[in-house]
């Protein structure tokens, strides 16, 4: 039986300059996932799939590149996400979903879904990361689609996903092996986008209004809120500032706050240091740049500098200096915090009569706190008592006196 009834939509088109929104990651998995299940249920490939949003009808057309028989029981699909023409790291990401017919019962859920190649897991379980979002969106698509009478094991399966994998921080947030299947929503939203913004702004408004005296943290992304909910931090303090650092940090000065906490993952938070308020790493980067300088203000030379500047990311060329040279390693973190503040603060003086204090608390790879400014340090403490803190959120280094 053909789930593709007419009329149906296809992903938005615009004529103007702006970016286009395609779907999300969870979207095209689905749609890939239905394609082999159609093909295990012995029928013909058909492109595009017909698919159903939340809340949304009728419904959505989305293109799969091919689907086959592996044999009896087993099918491959492929297909590749489109997210639109925003700036998104799984822009033509390949997908594959490897679908196995089983027995119904014997221990077999009716429907099973596991990581495969490049799909990124809990470090500590195993099992795969996804918002609830994607599996309620594959569960809801995929159940009509079960073989009479049998299970099926889905593999999900992104070939490059490792490699992309070590261009984000989910390593931080005790996600290995590839991509976590993420995403809050159909349509793919930027970080960098202009509504997200929008929505950010929105979400200060109601936090200072709730707490008008009380210190806001402006945490980076949707790991960032994880981990300051995992420990401690009152939800109703937090704030998801995507790459927006600047035009948040003014618009709660804007709102008369008085103490705004940066709190994110320090490849991003360093840049503050150089004065980059913008931290998508295709608009503005400075990494390397902004952390080689500071090293060579502390005395770093010659082939120790070359060979910091060279590191893959920030947290290998920070932990190779701490393993070679703690030292020097610990007065350099301290200074890039400490600049880090005074940079915000400037920045905010530049837009705004009212200059809040603020505060920048940076967290590592293992889930730590790996070193607070002098004014982020204060500014953790009024927001979750040392008493109350798990072992991860005690800082590694000492703050800046």
């Amino acid at each position: 039986m053909s789930l593709n009834p007419p009329p149906a939509t296809a992903p938005p088109v615009s004529n103007t300059s702006e970016p286009i929104t395609g779907y999300s990651l969870p979207v095209w998995v689905t749609a890939v996932a239905m394609a082999a299940l159609h093909c295990l249920r012995g029928e013909p490939f058909v492109s595009p799939v017909s698919m159903h949003l939340p809340q949304e009808t009728p419904p959505h057309l989305l293109p799969v590149q091919q689907a086959a028989p592996l044999g009896a029981d087993t099918a491959l699909a492929m297909g590749r996400c489109q997210p639109g023409d925003r700036l998104d790291l799984t822009r033509d990401l390949p997908i594959w979903v490897l679908a196995e017919r089983l027995p119904r019962g014997r221990g077999h859920p009716p429907l099973q879904l596991l990581p495969g190649a490049g799909v990124g897991v809990h470090a500590d379980s195993g099992r795969i990361c996804a918002s609830n979002f994607a599996l309620e969106l594959l569960h809801r698509n995929l159940e009509p689609l079960l073989p009479p009478q049998a299970a099926v094991r889905l593999t999900l399966i992104f070939p490059t996903g490792a490699r992309l994998a070590e261009r984000t921080s989910n390593r931080a947030f005790g996600v290995v092996d590839g991509l976590a299947l993420l995403g809050m929503g159909a349509w793919a939203q930027a970080s960098a986008a202009p509504d997200q913004l929008a929505a950010a702004r929105q979400r200060l408004a109601r936090v200072v209004e709730a707490r008008p005296h009380a210190p806001v943290a402006l945490v980076l992304g949707a790991n960032g809120w994880d981990l300051a909910c995992r420990h401690g931090f009152p939800e109703a303090a937090l704030v998801k500032v995507g790459n927006w650092i600047g035009p948040l940090l003014v618009e709660a000065a804007e709102r008369q706050c008085r103490q705004v906490l940066l709190w994110g993952y320090h490849g991003k938070l360093l840049k503050l240091a150089g004065g980059i308020f913008h931290t998508h790493h295709h608009v503005a980067d400075g990494r390397a740049t902004v952390l080689t300088a500071f090293a060579a203000l502390e005395g770093l030379t010659g082939s120790d500098l070359e060979q910091l500047h060279s590191a893959p990311t920030v947290e290998a060329a920070l932990n190779h200096l701490r393993r070679h040279n703690p030292g020097l390693s610990s007065r350099l973190e301290a200074r890039l915090l400490a600049e880090a503040e005074r940079q915000a603060r400037a920045y905010v003086a530049r837009h705004s009569e009212h200059v809040p204090d603020v505060g920048v608390v940076i967290f590592d790879g293992r889930r730590q706190v790996r070193g607070a400014g002098p004014h982020g340090q204060r500014l953790l403490d009024a927001l979750v008592p040392p008493k109350k803190r798990g072992p991860t959120l005690q800082p590694t280094t000492s703050p800046v006196g």
